[in-house]
C-alpha cells in the first residue's frame, strides 16, 4: 500500500477530486494548508501600510491506495491540478505499513 500526499492550489480541488474519481479511487482525505517554495509569498497593501504575505493558502490531499493504482492517481491528480505556473505544488508517495479499518477491524487493502 502507499500513500499518496499532493499539496495543490485550492481552486484546482474540484477538478483533481474528478480526475480521480475518474480513474476509480473514492476516498480520499482534505486538508487546507498554507505554506510556499519558490514562489515565497508577496506583498500586499492594507490601509497604506504594505507587509509580506509569507504562506499562501494550499490544499493537501492524501490517499491511500493499493500499490498497482499508484501511477495512475499521480498521473490524474498532476495533469488536474497543473497550471503551469510556479507554485502548482508537489505530489508525494510513500509506503503505509499497515490500515485497519475501525468499523469492521479489516486489514491490509480490504480495508482502504
Amino acid at each position: 500500500m502507499k500513500k499518496v500526499e499532493a499539496i495543490i492550489k485550492p481552486f484546482k480541488l474540484d477538478e483533481v477530486k474528478e480526475a480521480l474519481q475518474d480513474v476509480g479511487l473514492q476516498g480520499i482525505t482534505v486538508i487546507e494548508a498554507k505554506g510556499f517554495g519558490r514562489q515565497k509569498g508577496h506583498t500586499e497593501l492594507y490601509r497604506g501600510a504594505e507587509y509580506v504575505v509569507d504562506f499562501l493558502p494550499k490544499v493537501k490531499i492524501e490517499i491511500v491506495l493499493a500499490d498497482d493504482a499508484v501511477a495512475a492517481a499521480v498521473e490524474a491528480i498532476r495533469k488536474a491540478a497543473q497550471t503551469g505556473r510556479i507554485g502548482d505544488g508537489k505530489i508525494f508517495v510513500s509506503n503505509i505499513e499497515e490500515a485497519v479499518r475501525i468499523r469492521t477491524g479489516e486489514v491490509g487493502t480490504d480495508a482502504i
